[in-house]
């Protein structure tokens, strides 16, 4: 009967601290015209825009520091670990990009007429 007990005992104490699963959240929908920079990467790597368009750059990298510096230093964003950097595309051409800390993180972007 002691035995019985302590069983009885287990299965109240393993309920009682278990918990319900439920299924994930689903992702924010990804902006129009939006980079992520996270995991010491741009994405999308590529981004074809049209002139006139803005692209917002959102840094996510769990306080890892990134910029987004175009080749041509036609622009450029301070160091950032959070936040978001804008950049509106007057002109038709392509602009390849990278990250100052990080030289091997390289994107474009594509913008036409």
């Amino acid at each position: 009967m002691k035995a019985f007990g302590l069983l009885a005992a287990s299965m109240i104490m393993l309920t009682a601290c278990s918990t319900a699963t439920t299924p994930a959240a689903p992702a924010e929908p990804v902006a129009e015209n939006q980079v992520t920079v996270a995991d010491r990467m741009y994405s999308p790597k590529s981004l074809t825009i049209s002139v006139g368009d803005t692209v917002t750059w959102v840094f996510a990298d769990r306080g890892m520091a990134h910029n987004v510096v175009d080749d041509d230093n036609s622009f450029r964003s301070q160091l950032m670990e959070t936040g978001q950097f804008t950049h509106t595309f007057d002109t038709a051409g392509t602009f390849t990009y990278h990250c100052t800390p990080h030289p091997d993180m390289t994107a474009t972007i594509v913008v036409e007429p």
